[in-house]
């Protein structure tokens, strides 16, 4: 009687474990443990930076000691390259897509809010003490369609891009070290240099000659994918598995 009792506890036992796996509660804590802690520290990073960008992009910075200048927005816009390449290599490449498609977000959310700041009427205080800080911020960022149009545009285009082909060079095997960095640098110096192209022409073209503007910023930025890229690719990798506990 004794062995029954024990044989049907045992049967019913995984049933139970079952049931208590699939409730809403449960199912929540397994999705978030699914997620690896290197995937979730990157995604928070990437929605910075796709807003980074955009503000950094108003200053043009002289890579010293040469005579190239490019806008500040590369650099936030190097670690959105960095994260995407390093998704693709440990998560897979349609991860790393759906990150750059979702970065749409708090760029538009981002965007929105500042529309709102701008079309609210600045306090007495600032325009009575601080009117040149107010003229400033206002000439910074009250910025054409154009612009707000050439922005996205580039970003979608290049970062899907360089996911592409950071994906189809690895190929099937694993790659080593210094196959992960050869990759992350010839996707990264094609993307940036598609996106320079996509960007000023749509934001600049008729406004001035963007001849020399063009050359300089492809240039810089095919420089800056071949010395830092493959660095940062390698570190990125490297945290990420650090954070997974690999």
């Amino acid at each position: 009687m004794e062995i029954g009792l024990h044989v049907r506890a045992q049967l019913i036992q995984p049933s139970r474990t079952k049931f208590r796996m699939t409730e809403p509660g449960n199912s929540n804590a397994l999705a978030a443990a699914a997620t690896p802690r290197g995937l979730f520290v990157y995604l928070m990073l990437y929605g910075g930076m796709t807003v980074l960008a955009g503000v950094l992009a108003f200053k043009q910075v002289q890579l010293v000691p040469t005579e190239l200048s490019v806008e500040a927005g590369i650099f936030p816009y190097l670690v959105l390259v960095v994260i995407s390449s390093t998704v693709a290599q440990l998560y897979g490449q349609k991860t790393a897509n759906t990150i750059v498609w979702w970065g749409f977000i708090p760029l538009g959310i981002s965007a929105l809010l500042m529309q709102l700041v701008l079309g609210l009427p600045a306090s007495v205080e600032m325009i009575d003490f601080r009117p040149d800080d107010l003229a400033a911020f206002e000439q910074v960022h009250r910025s054409t369609w154009r612009v707000w149009m050439a922005g996205p545009a580039a970003y979608i285009t290049s970062l899907l891009l360089n996911v592409w082909i950071f994906s189809k060079l690895r190929g099937s095997g694993e790659a080593n070290t210094l196959g992960l960095m050869v990759r992350g640098a010839i996707a990264s110096a094609i993307s940036q240099a598609i996106d320079s192209v996509i960007f000023i022409t749509l934001a600049f073209y008729g406004e001035f000659d963007i001849t020399n503007l063009m050359i300089g910023q492809v240039l810089a930025k095919v420089v800056l994918s071949i010395v830092l890229v493959p660095f940062l690719i390698t570190g990125g990798v490297a945290l990420a598995k650090k954070l997974d506990g690999d």
